[in-house]
């Protein structure tokens, strides 16, 4: 089973597919208002934005997109004008990580974990 999409329900589509293209998310399929899809740069997952006029409450999800070469990709995002609300830190399960919200105020997690992110040292076996 291979995760194909991830999709973002939002009265806010056109800030919302702004912000994803700012990340790095390249638009395939352009319906807007209603309707985007992006593809992430690596590998073949896809972020959906669909507009809804009904807003849930803030959930518990995190979106996670790992970054090959991390401090100059909040860098370069900083430069853009995205606000991060927390700074680069290195975790104690081996990941550098930065967090910031999109236009919905879902939360991103830009993170690099390189191998250990499937083969941490404490994998089960």
């Amino acid at each position: 089973m291979n995760l194909n999409q991830v999709t973002i329900y939002t009265d806010k589509p056109i800030e919302t597919v702004e912000f994803y293209q700012k990340l790095g998310l390249r638009l395939i399929v352009d319906s807007l208002p209603r309707y985007a899809r992006l593809l992430c740069p690596d590998g073949d997952s896809t972020l959906s934005v669909n507009i809804t006029e009904e807003i849930s409450p803030n959930s518990n999800i995190v979106l996670y997109f790992e970054c090959g070469d991390l401090d100059a990709k909040v860098a370069e995002l900083k430069n853009l004008g995205l606000p991060f609300v927390s700074e680069l830190i290195d975790q104690t399960w081996l990941w550098r990580e930065a967090y910031l919200k999109d236009p919905n105020n879902n939360k991103i997690c830009l993170y690099h974990a390189g191998e250990n992110r499937q083969n941490p040292p404490w994998r089960v076996r």
